[in-house]
């Protein structure tokens, strides 16, 4: 009887552990973990202006580029030509680029990765006197070779049918072309923002004779571009780079219509190149800026192209570029990168 007892209450323990046993929840399955991506620091080459900076400034400093694992460490240059050779030997990684240098996209120097904005910021401001394009005959002109200063002057000229042969064509760095210009020694200068607000504010007697706008074949692109060689092997870190840069030109975009946003922006880009915000926020219409929807919708109708190409039209007429031996548009626009940000 006692081992039949002892039996039954065995039996009850065991019933009863596996009733505790139940009430406690399975296991969840683990979570997938996220993909990482690799940290990185970007090597980043600018020139000290708002249409160089209002997108990238705006990136770093709200945080864009630290959700796609980048620290960018940020370089100024004085012009396109200087940061195309720096990335090429291997000081820098990415730059932004004027029209001028562009010329150095069609002869395989560099490839551009994102187009950022349609710029308006190149200008012929007349001094002692000078007033319209036809005065510019047989006198000195500042200008910076290889750059959208030598673009503009000689779209100018060849608006009124001269070349740079009719002209005293002095060419300059930026701060000797904004000190010619405000000492007098010269009679014009081709200059962009903000040494152009510069001179018309301060230079005595300066006229603003024709910027950008006034010739409809003069296409102005801002690019960020690459070395080739580095663009092939590092494609995935540029799509990451492009995708930080399309939220910050959706927010950013707006600083023409909307004045806080313009001061938010100016207070980036002011800090980055170590100015006030009240200077760089007269630059802020410069150029058309773009957001990710429209360079994308440039994309698929074929205008970022055409905007490429008609520019190379531009240099290969104005002679700075041979009419033969140009990659196409199609070759150093590497549109694949711009698709991919942007699903």
């Amino acid at each position: 009887m006692k081992k039949i007892i002892a039996l039954l209450l065995a039996m009850a323990m065991g019933l009863s552990l596996v009733a505790c046993g139940s009430s406690e929840p399975a296991p969840a399955p683990a979570e997938p973990s996220e993909p990482t991506v690799e940290n990185v620091t970007l090597n980043v080459a600018y020139m000290p202006n708002w249409g160089s900076l209002w997108a990238v400034a705006t990136a770093d400093a709200k945080g864009f580029f630290a959700e796609e694992g980048i620290t960018v460490k940020m370089t100024a240059f004085e012009n396109g030509p200087t940061e195309i050779a720096a990335m090429e030997s291997g000081a820098m990684d990415v730059a932004f680029i004027g029209p001028g240098a562009h010329k150095l996209c069609s002869t395989g120097d560099a490839e551009v990765f994102l187009l950022q904005h349609v710029g308006d910021g190149d200008c012929i401001i007349g001094l002692n006197g000078i007033k319209t394009i036809e005065e510019l005959k047989g006198k000195k002109i500042g200008y910076s070779a290889g750059t959208s200063s030598e673009s503009i002057l000689l779209e100018a000229l060849k608006s009124a049918g001269m070349t740079m042969d009719d002209v005293e064509a002095l060419s300059m760095d930026d701060t000797a072309l904004t000190t010619a210009a405000l000492s007098g020694s010269v009679d014009a200068v081709a200059a962009w923002s903000p040494f152009s607000l510069t001179i018309l504010a301060n230079a005595k007697d300066a006229t603003d004779i024709c910027s950008n706008i006034d010739f409809p074949s003069m296409a102005s692109p801002g690019s960020w571009v690459v070395n080739p060689k580095w663009a092939d092997e590092n494609a995935d870190l540029l799509v990451r780079f492009n995708r930080a840069m399309f939220k910050a030109m959706d927010f950013a975009a707006a600083a023409t219509t909307d004045d806080a946003v313009a001061e938010e922006v100016a207070g980036y880009v002011a800090k980055v190149c170590s100015s006030d915000a009240a200077t760089v926020i007269a630059q802020r219409y410069d150029g058309s800026w773009l957001t990710s929807a429209q360079v994308l919708d440039m994309l698929n109708s074929g205008e970022l192209e055409t905007l490429y190409a008609n520019q190379q039209a531009t240099f290969i007429a104005n002679g700075a570029l041979e009419a033969e031996g140009n990659l196409a548009p199609a070759e150093f626009v590497l549109s694949d990168l711009m698709v991919e940000a942007g699903k």
